[in-house]
């Protein structure tokens, strides 16, 4: 196999680099890029990045870590080369690995995320990397969002080489928390309409337009028309989720989550359901690697994935398994909004979870809309449904994460509940639950409950929520339509969360029937009605954590990284990477809310400028909801020395009583002219959506 190094001409064979060995690691300052095919069982070959210490002395073996996406390996070593050098110089390598199809790998680009297809790849490349001469047999996998899912699934799958992992900002339940179908709920966000997109560029740097492109990649059906076939919970999405897999995960895990962002309810149940040894850390951060987060503060994750892969891939003792198992920050109240750049708060640690000290305290929805350990008299009360509530939650709408704006634009159209100002801090660490009794004058509803902390000067700050599609309240398999006007329970497990209540605010719960553009409106106009009062009318149960000494972590701050010159941002774009809201048009007469998401990058490389713009257009009526719409457009340009290749992408997916509309339209354009055009059409029935 011939590994080339990055910048050098000439070509080497890997199996002449051996590398330190542990008692030398301290001596490793320099890391090297080496490119490697590696072979699949059918003649396709993926295409690896290989990051390794520079001296290095012949005999020497070291682990590998794997981090196994489709994100496009050439294109990521300005991130990636800083992150894994902290590796490398603690005696590791680090393969970058293109899933098939995508980047620099061969082959068809794989039909969806986490398929057999790419998971038995995987497997091979796998072993394929423990059988080197300059490997010690053992890898690791870690990966953050996509590159944390496989990770997951692979530990189920067992391959023999793989020891440990380390997964940040994922979950192990693909229905109900992936961005496909949150909360049983279609979703549809910048990163659903983009992907295809990404995967659709030839790789870097030839970029070649050949036929074979165009046939395993440009022309290929894109995957969100698979995901529209799977509404509804089934084997679609079992076949890569673990929800009823603990028993077989087996190899060590280390979970890694944030309070900002939409993957972290698989840390408690992760520590709760798997026998093998399992470690968790949470903290302030939204979907980032928390070296390089936001918001702050932020620490050096390296430090404990390292001292996690030297126990079991080096056999060291590094004390890890000595500490407790579950590190959190814990949340103090903010200012609602996404300006919030650092997040206030202590860390602590916990033995693991359930936590045995946490508390279940009750507190009721009261007929006068307070909100007390006591309940009122019995009552109904009826919200007329508003489908485009939440638009005003700005932000990139992506899932129940993100700095939410001030919440009172949205508890303008939701049933609220205020406690009293709290007469001592409140704090809370877990899963609320909130149990309903409703019903609705439609046969088709969800529900959206939140918790917010009200303060004294009135700003609203979201501490938590979740939804439910009403029709799954038997089961999300088999979903039935709601038989008008009949009450039935409601119990809503909202998403992990942490929250510190200060003296004198008040914890507010808020309950309607919509967060578009989030989640896709139910298509009827309707009322719904909740019961209140009585000790079974409506109430949340909230998991408060007593005041108690507890061990505090000590972790490093973030690292120095090095960085490659050749790779550098021109324009970040929005803070979360993704389409934000920029401005909102309601048309109170006929109903219609209009709201339009923006975001541009720029990145230069060392073969040109690339630019990604999108602009979302959200749209749905208050008086008709089946009539909801969202149109993407996008475009990803390479400006290269001798030519200009630019990628576009029209989606749009509408909806009326029965039906949801998807179109696809992807352009190939090379300096200025159109020369490839496919478009992709499909009707599919509303499945209890």
């Amino acid at each position: 196999m011939k590994i080339k190094l990055i910048g050098l001409s000439t070509l080497i064979i890997l199996g002449a680099y051996t590398f330190l060995n542990d008692k030398a690691v301290e001596k490793i300052s320099v890391l090297s890029i080496r490119e490697a095919m590696i072979p699949m069982e059918d003649g396709i070959q993926l295409a690896a990045d290989l990051y390794v210490p520079t001296n290095i002395s012949v005999g020497d073996q070291l682990p590998i870590l794997l981090e196994y996406t489709p994100y496009r390996k050439n294109d990521s070593r300005g991130s990636r080369y800083g992150l894994y050098s902290y590796f490398v110089k603690r005696g590791y390598v680090v393969a970058r690995v293109d899933i098939r199809g995508t980047g620099n790998s061969e082959g068809r680009t794989i039909p969806y995320e986490y398929s057999e297809i790419e998971l038995n790849d995987c497997d091979a490349v796998i072993a394929w990397l423990a059988k080197q001469n300059w490997s010690n047999g053992k890898v690791g996998m870690f990966g953050i969002s996509w590159g944390g899912f496989n990770s997951i699934q692979m530990a189920v799958r067992k391959p023999p080489a793989l020891k440990a992992f380390v997964a940040l900002m994922a979950t192990e339940d693909l229905y109900q928390e992936d961005v496909h179908y949150m909360d049983g709920i279609i979703h549809i966000d910048s990163w659903m309409m983009s992907n295809d997109l990404s995967n659709a560029m030839p790789g870097a740097p030839e970029f070649r337009l050949d036929e074979n492109w165009l046939r395993n990649r440009f022309d290929l059906e894109p995957s969100m028309f698979k995901y529209m076939e799977q509404q509804r919970d089934g084997p679609f999405w079992d076949r890569a989720s673990t929800r009823d897999k603990y028993d077989q995960i087996q190899i060590p895990g280390y979970f890694i989550g944030g309070w900002y962002d939409g993957y972290r309810n698989s840390l408690p149940r992760m520590l709760e359901n798997v026998n093998a040894p399992v470690k968790a850390i949470i903290g302030p951060w939204d979907h980032y690697f928390p070296h390089d987060a936001w918001p702050e503060p932020k620490i050096e994750w390296r430090r404990e994935a390292v001292r996690w892969f030297d126990k079991w891939l080096k056999d060291i003792d590094s004390g890890i398994l000595d500490e407790p198992r579950f590190a959190v920050f814990v949340r103090d109240w903010h200012p609602p909004g996404p300006g919030v750049d650092k997040i206030p708060g202590n860390w602590r640690w916990e033995e693991g979870w359930p936590i045995e000290r946490s508390l279940k305290r009750t507190f009721f929805a009261g007929q006068d809309h307070g909100l007390s350990m006591n309940p009122s008299k019995k009552d109904t009360h009826m919200l007329v449904y508003k489908p485009s509530v939440g638009l005003e939650g700005g932000g990139p709408v992506m899932w129940w994460g993100n700095v939410p704006p001030d919440q009172q634009k949205m508890d303008d159209y939701s049933l609220i509940y205020d406690s009293q100002p709290l007469d001592s801090a409140i704090e809370i660490l877990g899963m609320p639950v909130a149990f309903l009794k409703v019903s609705s004058d439609a046969s088709r509803a969800n529900w959206v409950v939140r918790i917010s902390d009200v303060s004294p000067d009135g700003s609203v700050t979201q501490v938590g929520g979740a939804a439910f599609n009403g029709t799954h309240r038997n089961s999300a398999r088999d979903p039935e339509d709601l038989i008008p006007g009949k009450i039935f329970p409601l119990d809503i497990e909202l998403h992990f969360t942490s929250w510190v209540f200060p003296k004198n605010h008040r914890i507010r719960l808020s309950i309607n029937n919509a967060q578009w553009p989030m989640l896709w409106p139910t298509p009827f106009s309707m009322t719904t009605s909740l019961l209140i009062g009585g000790v079974d009318g409506a109430r949340i149960e909230l998991p408060v954590i007593p005041t108690s000494d507890r061990p505090v972590p000590k972790f490093e701050l973030p690292s120095e990284d090095p960085l490659l010159s050749d790779y550098s941002s021109v324009n970040s774009g929005n803070v979360s990477g993704y389409a934000e809201i920029k401005s909102i048009k309601r048309d109170e007469q006929n109903g219609d809310a209009i709201g339009i998401a923006a975001n541009t990058t720029s990145y230069r490389y060392p073969w040109g400028i690339e630019h990604f713009e999108e602009k979302i257009e959200h749209r749905t009526s208050d008086i008709n909801p089946a009539e909801t719409s969202v149109l993407g457009t996008y475009a990803l340009t390479m400006n290269l020395e001798d030519r200009k290749i630019r990628l576009e992408q029209n989606v749009e997916l509408n909806s009326d009583l029965k039906n949801f509309y998807l179109n696809f339209i992807r352009r190939l354009v090379v300096n200025e002219k159109i020369l490839h055009e496919r478009e992709w059409n499909k009707t599919f029935k509303r499945d209890f959506q």
